[in-house]
């Protein structure tokens, strides 16, 4: 800094007055400028993995990077990460909204939880349904979900205008016609106790399929968080941003969502594989938690487009609790610590020079 404000000043004499050689003076510019160019491929390749995920957390944007970091020979960590993100404000904040989609005060029977003292170790062992809102230009649209517990992978879907329990009654058929009758036979299907699936057509749907009736008890989120995870992950990251303005739209949106979630997005409980992935898998997965040494890295294989693949394919997870990884401090906190940091380290670097 003081060479560019006084360019007629040679180096040598800076020598002399601040006593280090000129071996080490371009040594400490050169490692500043490889820090400031590492800096922005980092924040570029962040940019262009949000136009996908716009709310891709922290953690799994450090996964993903890492195989084209390494094809450009850089070093960054995992903290280093959230310091930058949060330096360019591009650290997600969570969005917090809840609308009530269950009404469990009806005639109909309700079940009882199958699956509270179960180990679930493989995929289609247990299927787990929600509905959840999507405020959208259009309206209030209401989205079905039918996920596999075992892999996070959405089965199927349907997205409407109301809440009627045909809906629900849809993407359980498109879902149950992916399986085998033996599959069929083996399966719960998990839920809360919400009239659309107390339904008898819902019921009657699950009964001739010998799939067993599991429910929540008392009404609590707690015992459905699975299906209440995946519901957050597909508002939050993939269509709050979405502008839509028709129901047709609001298909095409979810479906391609459908198919960056189960196909693209990482997930920590499934030891960092994509949906996809984990439900080829059997046994027990792993939760990751970012620290493994001497493991093979998974990556991505076979990268499509969504028009590629057909309805199936598209047709689309709890992650438990993260108290191993979840920070100490708030959003905006943590946000302005890390701002600090950086503004303080530059600060450092330019004060440095002008001695």
């Amino acid at each position: 800094m003081l060479l560019k404000s006084h360019p007629s000043i040679a180096i040598r004499s800076l020598e002399e007055v601040l006593g280090f050689s000129r071996q080490a003076y371009y040594q400490y510019w050169k490692r500043q400028t490889g820090a400031v160019n590492q800096e922005a491929v980092v924040v570029n390749l962040v940019r262009a993995l949000r136009e996908d995920h716009p709310r891709m957390g922290t953690r799994k944007l450090y996964e993903r990077l890492q195989d084209e970091l390494t094809t450009q020979q850089l070093k960054m960590g995992r903290d280093a990460l959230f310091e930058l993100l949060a330096a360019h404000g591009l650290l997600v904040r969570r969005r917090r909204r809840r609308v009530r989609t269950t009404f469990s005060r009806h005639r109909f029977r309700k079940y009882p939880n199958l699956i509270s003292a179960l180990v679930v170790d493989r995929p289609n062992q247990v299927w787990v349904a929600d509905i959840t809102y999507w405020f959208t230009p259009y309206g209030c649209l209401y989205i079905s979900l039918v996920t596999d517990a075992y892999s996070r992978r959405i089965m199927s879907y349907a997205v409407a205008q109301t809440l009627q329990a045909v809906h629900c009654k849809s993407a359980l058929q498109r879902a149950l016609d992916q399986l085998t009758g033996k599959e069929a036979n083996a399966l719960i299907h998990h839920s809360d106790r919400g009239v659309q699936y107390c339904s008898a057509e819902y019921i009657g749907l699950l009964n001739a399929h010998h799939v067993q009736v599991s429910m929540t008890q008392q009404g609590d989120p707690l015992e459905n968080t699975i299906a209440e995870r995946i519901n957050g992950i597909l508002k939050n990251e993939y269509l709050a941003h979405q502008l839509v303005t028709s129901l047709a739209q609001a298909q095409t949106v979810l479906q391609q969502a459908l198919y960056l979630y189960n196909y693209q997005r990482l997930h920590l409980s499934c030891d960092m594989l994509v949906p996809d992935q984990a439900h080829q898998k059997e046994g027990k997965l792993k939760w990751s938690t970012l620290f493994r040494t001497g493991q093979t890295r998974q990556t991505l294989t076979g990268y499509f487009r969504p028009d590629q693949l057909s309805d199936t394919d598209i047709l689309p997870s709890y992650t438990g609790p993260p108290s191993k990884l979840t920070l100490p401090l708030s959003y905006r906190a943590f946000s302005l610590l890390c701002s600090c940091s950086y503004a303080l380290r530059n600060a450092m670097l330019a004060s440095s020079c002008l001695l």
